[in-house]
């Protein structure tokens, strides 16, 4: 990370009040007003802006970081200091869904996980996209968002020869039907997106943790909430990537919906779940 007066990272988090912090990496500035302003819709009081510019976006704290860094490495330093808050990792043109969040807020996610002791939640990422490819589009519009109504497996995780209790591994999407222009290593759709920091925690590259506990979607005695990532950017990355761009004509196809912004929708595909929480 930079180490300036206004960039420090330690001087972000002091600038945090009480409350759930969204921590957004900017890659490219891609709808990152929207991103942000979505965050704080659904109750983020606290959001902080991983960005390798000198810009400021409203409603967020701004810290400068290398433009090579990956998310897993920047956030690592932070989650000691960081230990006891609840945390939600996402990118720009990602915007995180939880079951009725139209009416509850991100605080009231938190404490019902909280209360049912779990420390972190499983998240499906539902790859969006556009009708008509834009490659020279600046932003993606978000009343021309399509996402895929179905596609998705999952399977179990294993370690070696040695499958891991409750973690699985999910695909779909546009990693899925395009799996010929993405490494197979980012092919999974699964991600633990919203969690409580913990002194000691860390992530590694695949975005697991090094707790096993919170890598799994559920624990041992019933079913547990789940989370989405709404997210442009395999979309983003599969219309400017040089070997993908002129191999894909249209992103649509006869399974792909219009996307109706809501969790109700993401609901009732089965794309996550409200758990105990009505």
């Amino acid at each position: 990370m930079t180490d300036t007066p206004h960039t420090r990272a330690s001087d972000a988090i002091n600038a945090l009040g009480p409350g759930p912090v969204a921590i957004i990496r900017d890659e490219d500035g891609t709808d990152l007003a929207r991103t942000v302003a979505h965050a704080r819709t659904i109750g983020f009081n606290n959001v902080l802006v991983l960005t390798h510019d000198q810009s400021h976006t409203e409603g967020a704290v701004s810290l400068k970081v290398r433009a090579s860094a990956t998310l897993h490495d920047l956030i690592n330093p932070m989650l000691d200091p960081l230990n006891g808050r609840w945390i939600y990792l996402g990118h720009n043109a990602e915007y995180l869904y939880f079951p009725f969040c139209e009416g509850r807020s991100i605080a009231d996610a938190a404490q019902f996980i909280t209360e049912e002791r779990r420390e972190a939640v499983f998240c499906t990422t539902v790859d969006l996209y556009p009708s008509q490819i834009d490659r020279g589009a600046a932003s993606l519009a978000a009343e021309d968002a399509y996402f895929d109504q179905d596609g998705y497996f999952s399977r179990n995780r294993f370690d070696g020869p040695v499958q891991l209790e409750r973690q699985i591994d999910v695909f779909g999407g546009l990693k899925w039907r395009y799996a010929e222009h993405i490494e197979w290593t980012r092919q999974r759709i699964d991600r633990i997106a919203f969690f409580r920091a913990k002194t000691g925690l860390r992530m590694n590259e695949a975005g697991l943790f090094n707790d096993p506990e919170m890598n799994t979607i559920a624990c041992p005695w019933h079913h547990n909430m789940t989370f989405c990532v709404a997210s442009f950017r395999v979309a983003k990355s599969l219309i400017n990537n040089p070997d993908s761009t002129h191999a894909i004509e249209n992103f649509v196809w006869d399974r792909s919906a219009k996307f109706n912004w809501t969790s109700q929708q993401l609901m009732e595909l089965g794309l996550m779940e409200p758990g105990q929480w009505f």
